[in-house]
């Protein structure tokens, strides 16, 4: 398989804010991510919830429009849109037709940089944060992964983006705009585009627009770092709920492929070891999964299943062997699977110029650099059941943090 030699363009404002512009000349569509370091993470401790209340406050008024106008003007360029909340970073991100991304660009400069914040507009969508928390009451594997991470990442990048009661009820409009204030910043944000689109013409209206940003200092994240820690919950509930994490490499880390096909071979997919070995071969559960998540400086597999009561430490214990068992070898067909799996992954994203612009800014924030889909597809035809298996013998998976949500607690042992 040859793929397009894909350049990304790259420019960096003098004010931090760093622009990725990969052109895609045989589309008729764009897409933009922006970035921003300012997500759950740097939320004060008594108003978790906050980062969430100010990015839709944001979208709700801005420059010149009030919040109908606003709306109405983003419809009228058939922007499809969405707003994230994430633990380290906030994130816009749009698709429209490439002709009308400068249009599209001017109006997220206004949302980014002249947000109305509006105190009308504050219970509103404290209500709507407020239900969004109610909704967890009857979403248990929610519930159970919320916990999970709580338990297994240390304060703050433990927190979930949703945020707490309390917190949420407590925020007032001055919380919000000293948020805004202080985090909705230019430096290390990320504006990552890829579309049918002019490079030169984009770079100058992104300078005009976003190169006189006041490049403010944003404070530095004091991360606690606390072990992990295991629990059980104890709730009526028609299936347990489990969940476990153990570290893994990171993503600038030379074995991040390795990883990654190790983990596809325990999940990806019905072949997957996890869904024949347990979900097939004796019907514990209907999902089960394992996903390999990043940040900068810290990995983890995590691993979510659920089974009838009866069946749960059964479940468990299944599961946990079929992650143990791991480093004892990888076939060949397995791994063949796996690399299928993301060459077709590979192959779809050049299909999406959302993918695209979101898979660049990932790459910028976690690495610093944009890597070519060349480079990817070599570095999956280059693994081999060998290196998978040495890499899990010195990163054998152990220490694990187990939360599980049921009428009965569950044992294990972490030898």
């Amino acid at each position: 398989m040859v793929l397009p030699n894909v350049d990304v363009h790259i420019h960096q404002l003098e004010n931090g804010l760093t622009l990725l512009v990969e052109q895609i000349p045989h589309v008729r569509s764009a897409s933009f991510s922006i970035s921003l370091q300012a997500g759950c993470a740097y939320e004060p401790a008594n108003r978790r919830g906050l980062a969430g209340i100010v990015l839709d406050l944001m979208t709700r008024g801005a420059g010149p429009r009030d919040n109908r106008e606003l709306n109405q003007a983003l419809d009228a360029l058939g922007v499809d849109r969405s707003e994230t909340v994430g633990v380290m970073r906030l994130e816009f991100s749009a698709s429209m037709l490439a002709r009308d991304l400068p249009k599209a660009l001017e109006l997220y400069a206004d949302i980014i940089r002249r947000p109305h914040l509006s105190e009308r507009e504050l219970e509103p969508v404290r209500n709507q944060a407020l239900q969004d928390l109610e909704s967890l009451a009857d979403d248990p594997p929610g519930r159970l992964l919320v916990e999970l991470r709580r338990c297994y990442f240390p304060e703050p990048i433990s927190r979930d983006s949703r945020g707490d009661f309390e917190g949420v009820r407590s925020v007032t409009i001055d919380d919000v705009r000293n948020y805004w204030k202080q985090f909705l910043r230019p430096r290390d944000a990320i504006v990552s585009i890829a579309g049918n689109v002019d490079w030169p013409h984009l770079r100058d209206q992104v300078e005009e627009l976003l190169g006189d940003w006041p490049p403010e200092s944003i404070p530095p994240l004091n991360i606690e770092e606390t072990p992990p820690r295991s629990r059980h919950i104890q709730e009526e509930v028609d299936q347990t709920q489990i969940g476990i994490a153990y570290p893994s490499v990171t993503m600038d880390h030379p074995e991040y492929y390795a990883a990654r096909g190790a983990v596809g071979i325990l999940s990806d997919g019905m072949s997957s070891r996890l869904f024949t070995n347990v979900r097939e071969a004796y019907g514990l559960c209907y999902a089960i999964r394992a996903t390999l998540g990043l940040f900068k400086d810290r990995g983890a597999v995590v691993c979510y299943t659920a089974g009838e009561p009866h069946n749960a430490q059964e479940l468990l214990d299944r599961t946990l062997h079929e992650i143990r068992r791991l480093p004892e070898g990888v076939e060949e067909d397995e791994l063949d699977r796996v690399k299928a799996g993301l060459k077709s992954a590979l192959i779809m994203k050049l299909e999406s110029t959302a993918a695209r612009a979101a898979a660049n800014s990932s790459d910028w924030y976690l690495l610093g650099r944009v890597r070519t889909l060349n480079e990817i597809q070599a570095a999956i035809d280059s693994l081999t059941p060998q290196a998978i298996v040495e890499h899990l013998r010195r990163y054998p998976p152990k220490n694990f943090t187990i939360v599980t949500l049921g009428p009965q607690p569950l044992k294990w042992s972490n030898d």
